[in-house]
């Protein structure tokens, strides 16, 4: 079978599941976004991948305006056009959309149609919700005009998809409430990271000797950096510890908390550039506590891909999450660490020092994480999940 998958983001899950379903041999293309700003997986094909795989990342003809909300829109319509080549050329049987903007997803949808292949929305978060609440809260009755706009969008691009894929059970009754389908056109299927790609390293590994100053404590932040995941925290954090904050991360909000730190002297504030993926591993690994920030407007089921790679390197996580998010719920019940409400910031950073102060729990904890990621991550089921999903269209 033919299959294209669309994973917006670039994240190292999809992309693996791309590479598993081509061993299965399916030919399998895999396109993503290289102008969208975060993390990528291994998204060039190499001599070790099955001959039936292949990347493609399309970029946007300027740099991507994440924080300019027109600019942004008309370039999330070319990535959609860009995208729909794609289809035309490659004339898949099945098309998965992961993690595109409503907008490019509706192109994306319209492409899949043209061509006479099945379309599977695998929905990572009701956009349309929090695209609501921030325009609302931003733009008064104008803001909520827009936003039904695009709770009207998301419900008929749910209608129109042959299957969703839905990342919690949660999901299913706000699914087939917005879209009016029925619950079995939804499959759940919870997100992952590629725990064989992530191996476990010790905490002074050789590429942590080579690029970090050695530390008692350390707590590192990997991953997407804005305005709305309160880098302040990451400030404060730094100036409360004994020991090292370190920021893998880029953007405007990254280099205003790397100035802020230089004028100040903040100097065991570190904030460094977005890491290849290869090396990401065993960066994280020189952690004592990973940290996760999720703003208060992200969805109740919205997963952080780095929360789940976090989970497989075998560290602590301390998060700034709403309690009722699932990440929160996954950290929780894991034991892998500990979440505070988004602007308890006080209870955030007397965890932190009570973990600096308790190495015996790190590492329990640590443990924790990457038991949870073994049991959880087993691509072979996953990709097994997806195929059934695929022979029912």
């Amino acid at each position: 079978m033919r299959i294209l998958v669309s994973d917006y983001s670039g994240h190292p899950f999809q992309v693996q599941l791309s590479r598993s379903l081509a061993l299965r041999g399916h030919t399998v293309l895999h396109v993503a976004s290289a102008s969208f700003q975060t993390p990528k997986g291994r998204l060039d094909a190499t001599d070790q991948d099955s001959p039936n795989f292949s990347t493609v990342n399309l970029k946007n003809k300027r740099p991507f305006a994440k924080s300019g909300l027109v600019r942004r829109y008309f370039q999330e319509i070319e990535m959609g056009k860009l995208i729909g080549k794609q289809i035309a050329d490659f004339r898949p049987d099945i098309v998965i959309s992961s993690n595109a903007p409503l907008d490019t997803q509706r192109i994306i949808q319209l492409a899949t149609r043209k061509t006479g292949a099945k379309f599977v929305f695998w929905i990572q978060d009701v956009y349309s919700e929090a695209i609501h609440s921030i325009l609302s809260r931003r733009l008064g009755l104008v803001g909520a005009f827009v936003g039904a706009h695009y709770r009207r969008l998301e419900a008929r691009l749910l209608r129109r998809a042959h299957h969703v894929v839905a990342i919690a059970p949660e999901f299913v009754p706000l699914i087939t409430a917005l879209a009016g389908i029925e619950p079995d056109k939804v499959t759940v299927i919870p997100n992952w990271a590629p725990l064989g790609e992530i191996g476990t390293f010790e905490r002074d590994n050789e590429w942590v000797r080579e690029n970090l100053p050695d530390t008692r404590f350390r707590a590192v932040y990997s991953g997407t950096l804005g305005f709305k995941h309160d880098p302040d925290l990451l400030y404060l954090l730094a100036t409360q510890i004994d020991g090292d904050v370190v920021v893998f991360s880029e953007g405007e909000a990254a280099d205003q908390l790397k100035q802020r730190a230089k004028e100040n002297g903040v100097t065991n504030l570190l904030v460094r550039g977005w890491l290849p993926f290869e090396e990401l591993p065993k960066a994280l690994a020189g952690a004592d506590v990973l940290i996760v920030v999720l703003e208060p407007d992200a969805g109740a089921f919205s997963v952080p891909s780095k929360v789940l790679t976090y989970l497989c390197v075998g560290r602590p996580i301390l998060g700034s999450i709403l309690p009722q998010n699932l990440a929160a719920q996954i950290i929780t019940e894991a034991e892998a660490g500990e979440t505070f409400a988004p602007g308890d910031r006080k209870s955030f950073i007397a965890a932190a020092t009570s973990l600096a102060e308790n190495p015996a729990r790190i590492a329990q904890m640590g443990t924790n994480a990457r038991a949870y990621a073994e049991t959880a991550f087993d691509i072979e089921k996953i990709t097994e999940r997806f195929e059934q999903v695929i022979t029912i269209l």
